[in-house]
């Protein structure tokens, strides 16, 4: 029996002593995994002057149209040029990975511009999309509507150690085609798989009151109402890129549906049909050997032309900027 007592004593020492140990190499394992950065939520903000700020600029995201659009009822709020929302390429309100997102961004201004050739901050960078997505006029930086932008976009920086990149910035990076993108093939694309949401003649579907401020619920791809030709989803790069991780509506980039060679096609298709044209972009990317290879309009200093840069493909284009800037 004192044997039997004794084994017992023995054995709960030990399953105390490895109960013990396990906690222990749980608490250690907690302590050394990496933090993981998640989007705060704008919606657990007070109700004082920074939270109706923050919730005001992320309502000019996602229903730009209705506050600062070419219809509103103040003649000098009319600052966007169309009746786009900034959500329709800012995804979720800026909040989706790989869908053009403007979280942790703010830590990254100022920083150059290749376009502009100077540095620029978070208001310029806005005003960038006024003028080019939009299609409109900039802001003012001391006006309330750019003030809430910016410290929503601040906001949704929460937590980002300056000069911090998180993962999902961009519209992705997928394989670029040896072969020039085909707007013929696109058209075809499209009809299966876009035009259902985005119509057929891609004037996109606006919501069904016949009022002034409630924009689209499918937005145009092309036509008067849709981005001009300066804007960077004019450009096939960006536009295949975000096609392949975000559309059809509802698809993210651990499931896309359009394959790697669809995307760059439709997306060759989208960017030839007919939109606003924007005054002066010739005078953009004053250093030539800077500007993208997909910059659908010149002047260039790599000897390739409009419609190479247009569509590709940009092996031969690079491997030419790469020597001039050696040779430079």
């Amino acid at each position: 029996m004192l044997f039997q007592n004794r084994c017992f004593f023995l054995l709960r020492v030990a399953c105390i002593l490895a109960a013990a140990i396990g906690v222990s190499a749980s608490s250690a394992a907690r302590a050394q995994a990496p933090a993981v950065w998640t989007v705060p939520e704008v919606s657990a903000l007070p109700n004082d002057a920074f939270g109706v700020q923050v919730r005001r600029g992320r309502d000019l995201i996602t229903a730009t149209y209705a506050h600062i659009g070419p219809e509103v009822a103040d003649s000098a709020k009319r600052f966007a040029g169309n009746n786009l929302a900034c959500s329709n390429c800012h995804l979720a309100a800026g909040t989706k990975k790989f869908g053009l997102p403007i979280f942790g961004l703010f830590e990254l201004f100022p920083q150059y511009s290749a376009r502009l050739g100077a540095e620029i901050t978070i208001e310029d960078r806005v005003n960038s999309c006024m003028v080019r997505s939009m299609n409109g006029r900039e802001l003012p930086n001391d006006s309330a509507e750019m003030q809430a932008i910016v410290a929503y976009i601040k906001f949704l920086s929460s937590g980002v150690a300056a000069g911090q990149i998180l993962p999902g910035l961009g519209a992705g990076t997928m394989p670029e085609l040896k072969r020039a993108a085909d707007p013929v093939r696109g058209k075809a694309i499209y009809a299966n798989s876009c035009q259902t949401c985005h119509n057929t003649d891609g004037s996109g579907i606006r919501r069904s009151l016949p009022t002034t401020d409630l924009g689209y619920v499918m937005p145009p791809l092309w036509g008067p109402d849709s981005f001009n030709d300066g804007a960077g989803m004019a450009r096939l790069i960006t536009a295949a890129n975000f096609l392949h991780f975000n559309m059809p509506h509802g698809v993210d980039y651990l499931n896309p549906q359009l394959s790697v060679e669809q995307a760059w096609d439709v997306a060759a298709f989208i960017i030839s049909q007919p939109r606003p044209k924007k005054f002066g972009l010739d005078k953009d990317f004053p250093d030539l050997l800077r500007k993208p290879v997909d910059t659908p309009y010149g002047p260039y200093a790599d000897g390739f032309n409009e419609l190479q840069h247009k569509y590709g493909p940009f092996a031969a284009i690079r491997a030419a900027i790469a020597k001039a800037k050696k040779a430079r």
